[in-house]
């Protein structure tokens, strides 16, 4: 069931006004894998009027007016990805394809989608109901933070969209709670998973006597000296610490004359509850305007894709997801997934093949610490590094148990696990580790499986937060023997990292010496680190700092050293694209980060 996105499909459902207007810089695709579908379904079964507007365009006041002005709120997204992510490469090269805009050219969504479309919508909406932001890029930016496209730390986002709040996370719970509050007219302030502005002598009377913490303010993080960069490593420090949610305390964090209050974290779903929202009457497609518009290429991977869990507590230095999804993985249950592929396979499209069984980690599925569900996450380890921890206990019986279940359904022929795959996870699960690992190569392999060690230098993998390659190894001699014996032709591809911070092109020689001399092949899938907010390897990247030593570390930044360290394994340095210049910032022929 699509969720309306014209007048025309307003007036049929009889609403005169919407309550909440979501606006996202994709096409709208009705998918459990689009967050404003999801965030516009859970709103709409909890009873309020939501409608979509999509990619609108921002040279006039019509296109973001289009469907009115919501009774409530504008909910304001840049899509599935962060839109400086989306519309350039690590080199600056403009995109020219976007996988979320039919016809695939990357025209669609602007720079900073969040800002441009909160500007919009002041400039067009008079009066104005309050503006929410969301979604990646909103979640990720939501305290000071250093920005690579323009090479500076910037204010929380919500201060430069000039938006009243900001849910971060996975938001299905916090947005129902905050648009109940809106229009009960109740307090909203200290609801869990927001960020807020208010004036500093306001702070007292919003929180009364709770403790908070309070992270350095964004005039002393940046300032582009020593201290600043110390200061800029101690919020990031201070901020990843209170991402538990059943740890967590406000913090606040004064920028000018008004502070950002950072309520802590939601809790995450209960299995039950994300078991609902996958159930959720989504249509698995494009909306049918964009019919005549071209192809939507998302589609392709995502329409017979099936999401087993959230979460991710592997916790690489370079990923976000532990900051926006959470590090206790939450699993559907088996009845939940099973029911959501017997929908599938009635879709007149299916032809029989589940692309993609998986989540953030595909082998994190149905186990968790039971220590960390009851107290929290440990906040002086890690669950994976630099070993796997005694009390998480890997088990892949359930996704066993899964996938077999799966591939009996009627109509489903071929059933692949396309998501990442944890080697560590399978070389500590004794009990069903290497029946895992035949089920996975006997039924469930597209032709290749995916990897991501990321590098082989110890020291590089210690900045990555990324364990040794024993396991690696001990995985590819396993799946090599099993295809052979079951005479299959299938391989593995792996995922490297250049230019990550500590990286030197010495490095990465070492690196095309093991690829060469253990994975026996030619690396192509080598992707430049991109510095993306709220990651440990941002801040060490932006301070020149290693966290934990407080040393310095060696950092690339120049275009050529950093395109140098890819080509040294995969090919010829590409020209410098420069990109476009954008409101407020300068177009430059190298980057200064």
């Amino acid at each position: 069931m699509f969720l309306p996105c014209t007048k025309e499909e307003m007036a049929q459902l009889g609403w005169e006004q919407a309550d909440i207007i979501l606006v996202s810089g994709d096409a709208y695709v009705d998918s459990p894998f689009s967050g404003t579908a999801v965030i516009g379904h859970v709103l709409l079964a909890a009873g309020f009027k939501t409608a979509i507007l999509p990619q609108p365009q921002l040279g006039s006041t019509s296109d973001i007016l289009r469907l009115g002005s919501p009774r409530l709120f504008w909910g304001v997204s840049s899509g599935c990805v962060d839109s400086m992510v989306a519309n350039y490469t690590a080199t600056g090269k403009r995109r020219q394809q976007d996988d979320f805009t039919p016809g695939e050219k990357n025209t669609a969504r602007p720079d900073r989608a969040v800002i441009a479309y909160c500007n919009a919508i002041r400039s067009a909406c008079k009066p104005c109901p309050p503006i929410v932001i969301g979604g990646i890029e909103a979640s990720l930016r939501r305290i000071a933070h250093y920005d690579f496209w323009s090479d500076t730390v910037r204010r929380p986002l919500l201060f430069d969209a000039k938006a009243d709040i900001c849910v971060y996370g996975m938001g299905e719970r916090t947005i129902v709670e905050l648009a109940r509050c809106l229009r009960d007219q109740n307090e909203w302030r200290l609801l869990r998973g927001i960020c807020y502005a208010c004036p500093e002598r306001d702070l007292q009377d919003v929180l009364g006597s709770e403790p908070f913490g309070v992270l350095p303010a964004y005039a002393d993080v940046a300032v582009k000296d020593d201290s600043g960069r110390r200061a800029f490593l101690t919020m990031f420090d201070l901020f990843y610490r209170n991402q538990e949610a059943r740890t967590a305390r406000t913090l606040v964090q004064k920028n000018d004359t008004r502070v950002l209050v950072h309520r802590p974290p939601a809790f995450p779903l209960t299995a039950g509850e994300l078991d609902e929202v996958y159930g959720l009457p989504f249509a698995y497609d494009a909306h049918p305007m964009y019919r005549k518009l071209g192809k939507i290429r998302a589609l392709d991977t995502i329409r017979f894709s099936v999401t087993t869990h959230r979460g991710c507590y592997g916790e690489c230095n370079f990923c976000a997801i532990a900051v926006h999804q959470g590090r206790a993985v939450v699993s559907r249950s088996e009845a939940s997934i099973i029911e959501e592929v017997r929908r599938l396979s009635q879709h007149p499209r299916f032809t029989g093949t589940l692309q993609d069984v998986g989540g953030p980690t595909a082998n994190m599925y149905g186990f968790e610490c039971s220590r960390k569900m009851q107290a929290g996450a440990c906040p002086d380890k890690r669950c994976l590094y630099p070993q796997c921890c005694s009390a998480l206990k890997p088990t892949h019986q359930a996704q066993i148990r899964l996938l077999k279940k799966l591939r009996q359904l009627p109509g489903v022929k071929h059933v692949f696990v396309a998501s990442g795959i944890r080697p560590d996870l399978v070389a500590n699960d004794a009990a069903c580790g290497e029946a895992y690992l035949d089920e996975l190569v006997s039924y469930h392999v597209s032709g290749q499986l995916k990897l991501a060690p990321e590098h082989s230098v110890p020291r590089i993998l210690h900045a990555m937060g990324k364990p040794d390659t024993t396991a690696l190894l001990h995985f590819k001699e396993r799946f090599d023997a099993i295809n052979r014996r079951k005479g299959l032709r299938q391989f593995l591809t792996y995922y490297f990292i250049a230019a990550h911070p500590g990286c030197t092109l010495d490095d990465m020689r070492a690196l095309r010496q093991f690829v060469l001399k253990h994975l026996k092949l030619t690396p192509e899938q080598v992707q430049i680190f991109t510095p993306t907010p709220s990651t440990w390897s941002t801040a060490m990247y932006y301070t020149g700092i290693d966290p934990v030593t407080g040393k310095g570390v060696n950092v690339v930044k120049s275009y050529r050293e950093r395109v140098e360290q890819k080509d040294c394994l995969t090919g010829p340095v590409e020209p410098w694209h420069p990109r476009e210049a954008s409101p407020g910032h300068q177009a430059r022929k190298r980057p200064s980060s």
